[in-house]
């Protein structure tokens, strides 16, 4: 079950009385959680109603009494059980294990629950061999909450400034998730600034992007961009040089760029099996569609793989800059002289 699918049954108040929330991403998960409890909840007293454990730091018996008890004044009680995987660790589920796990002592809830109940287990990480695992893909009651990439984020970024009122265009989402993400919980939290920065009902737009998130100007990077295209190293070292921040060790305009050079590659391609300038806008999220044109002149001063090759020392350059000691700034200037020359990929 998709994040989405769950939050649609908490929002139809069709609660199951068993979830399993798992997945890498947390800000997803927090979500799921926070619309099945107010869904729980709705119209009862949360005081009466409402038991949460952490995995490991209680026995999983008074997961279970909780689970089973009848609610008060409201039509279903509401039980949360954090970091599971902690009792995932705690046992095995073979038959021959001499001691039995909190999970397969929760499986036996789990086989006749109680409808009164929702009872949502919240793990990053779940064995699959594990029978809680198997009986819930099975019985369609776990949610998936793993990060979103690529074009799922940039739609989803989409998403979030719609709902506070922002238009925004597919192609300064994906720049928003390039610079902020790939972490939702941050991203979320640069689409909230973006949208008290422009105010009112304002398009957040490229102009927003740099001047709350990024600290770099699009022009400015596209001028970056351009110099390494003409493989013009000194005048893309003094570029470097005017919109380099130490405070940030150049990540966002490490992000900046490989952004510019993402757009270009999907151009490329869309362009390369003959597509139109507006079929290739579409495919690439490229808005408005002229900036194809822009983009297509650009691509005429590039040799065959030269993308590919700055996408790869693009992905080296921001290993170093989050694991080296090295100054921020140096490891830049390498990538400028590797993306100036005339390197195989």
């Amino acid at each position: 079950m998709t994040p989405d699918a769950a939050i649609q049954q908490a929002k139809k108040a069709a609660l199951l009385p068993v979830y399993l929330v798992t997945g890498a991403e947390q800000w997803l998960r927090d979500q799921v959680v926070a619309e099945l409890r107010a869904a729980a909840l709705g119209g009862g007293v949360a005081a009466f109603n409402e038991d949460r454990f952490t995995a490991g730091e209680v026995d999983v018996d008074r997961v279970v009494a909780a689970a089973r008890t009848v609610p008060m004044m409201a039509n279903r009680r509401f039980v949360l059980v954090r970091s599971a995987e902690r009792w995932d660790a705690a046992g095995s589920d073979d038959e021959d294990s001499k001691s039995e796990s909190p999970l397969d002592r929760l499986m036996r809830y789990i086989a006749e629950p109680v409808d009164s109940t929702c009872l949502v287990i919240v793990a990053a990480k779940v064995d699959g061999r594990r029978k809680l695992a198997a009986v819930a893909k099975k019985k369609d009651f776990v949610v998936t909450c793993e990060p979103l990439d690529g074009r799922r984020l940039s739609a989803w970024v989409v998403q979030q400034c719609k709902a506070r009122g922002h238009a925004i265009d597919l192609d300064v989402a994906s720049l928003l998730a390039e610079l902020a993400g790939p972490e939702m919980a941050y991203l979320d939290d640069a689409v909230e600034r973006l949208s008290l920065f422009v105010g009112g009902q304002a398009p957040i737009t490229e102009h927003a992007v740099a001047e709350c998130i990024a600290r770099v100007r699009t022009a400015d990077t596209w001028a970056l961009v351009d110099a390494v295209g003409a493989r013009d190293l000194g005048k893309g070292m003094s570029l470097l040089a005017e919109v380099y921040d130490p405070r940030d060790r150049g990540l966002p305009l490490l992000g900046a760029v490989a952004w510019s050079i993402r757009q270009l590659a999907k151009v490329q391609a869309a362009l390369d099996a003959g597509m139109s300038n507006d079929e290739a806008a579409k495919v690439a999220g490229v808005y408005p569609a002229f900036r194809v044109r822009e983009l297509a002149d650009k691509l005429r001063s590039f040799r065959p793989r030269e993308l590919e090759r700055w996408l790869l020392v693009l992905a080296e350059t921001d290993v170093a800059l989050k694991s080296s000691r090295r100054p921020a700034d140096g490891i830049l200037d390498d990538m400028l002289v590797r993306m100036c020359g005339r390197g195989a990929v």
